[in-house]
């Protein structure tokens, strides 16, 4: 064997590094959003939604790097619980424009303390965190804020 099979081992493949990252950071999301009653997908579209809302199905599905498709499904789930409002533009009504409720707007207050959690779970700081999101930059498709 030479140098070059190392490059073949599984511990050296970045892809399972990072298949193996998501997968265990959603794991450590879960318990902390249970009680908010969301899953961390429904967390990535109330995020978006706090940052700045309405917006319309097809934009908010580009901000999440998500299919309109797949994204439409956890929308419809939020506005079964309340969390959210679905409606056609009075401009186009080909464009379904995604809201937040007042129950979802008050749920914001709640998810404060959702980063600090994680970072206690995971042991890590905020400095940690960030190098750690900035790192992984090249593989996001855009800047990470």
């Amino acid at each position: 064997m030479d140098a070059r099979d190392d490059l073949l081992k599984l511990e050296n493949q970045l892809c399972f590094a990072l298949v193996t990252a998501a997968r265990n950071v959603v794991a450590v999301y879960r318990p902390i959003l249970e009680p908010l009653g969301l899953t961390h997908p429904q967390y990535l579209v109330m995020l978006a939604l706090w940052e700045r809302a309405p917006r319309a199905l097809g934009e908010l599905a580009d901000e999440l790097a998500m299919e309109p498709a797949t994204l439409s499904p956890l929308v419809k789930r939020l506005e079964t619980q309340a969390l959210v409002t679905r409606t056609r533009s009075t401009a186009d009504e080909r464009v379904l424009e995604i809201g937040l409720t007042e129950v979802g707007e008050a749920l914001r207050a709640r998810a404060l303390d959702v980063p600090a959690q994680v970072l206690a779970a995971t042991g890590m700081t905020v400095d940690q965190a960030a190098a750690v999101r900035d790192g992984l930059t090249p593989f996001a498709g855009r800047r990470a804020h």
